[in-house]
């Protein structure tokens, strides 16, 4: 379990660097009026999670330390929509659309007031 730990770690300390100097880059030389950057992250994100899952299916890749590495760790640390995103196409896949409608529903509205929980805690203490 140790080895698999740091394998996804690496993965996830890679995926992060990429996803922080990506974003500025964009929002550098592309700016608008919303989070361009994280918008490419998170669909650079998506397609590459999608690719590395079929390949290694296809591949018949089964040696969980490049999945733990890639998809796991790497995707992980470049944006955790991917991850979002992968498991609602698996419940829409296997045909379990309340299923996905609720995750997704619940993930957007209780992120979002989370987000505001969080803010009006830090402000009552800060």
């Amino acid at each position: 379990m140790i080895k698999e730990v740091f394998i996804i770690g690496i993965g996830g300390a890679v995926g992060s660097i990429l996803r922080y100097t990506t974003g500025q880059y964009i929002a550098k030389h592309f700016p608008h009026a919303i989070p361009t950057g994280t918008l490419l992250v998170n669909i650079i994100g998506c397609l590459l999670i999608g690719f590395l899952i079929g390949f290694f299916d296809k591949q018949q890749i089964i040696n969980a330390h490049w999945k733990f590495l890639l998809i796991t760790g790497f995707c992980g640390g470049f944006t955790t929509f991917s991850t979002f995103a992968a498991e609602n196409y698996n419940l829409i896949t296997n045909n379990q659309i309340p299923q996905a409608l609720l995750y997704i529903g619940l993930s957007v509205i209780l992120g979002l007031l989370a987000v505001w929980a969080g803010l009006s805690i830090s402000r009552l203490i800060a």
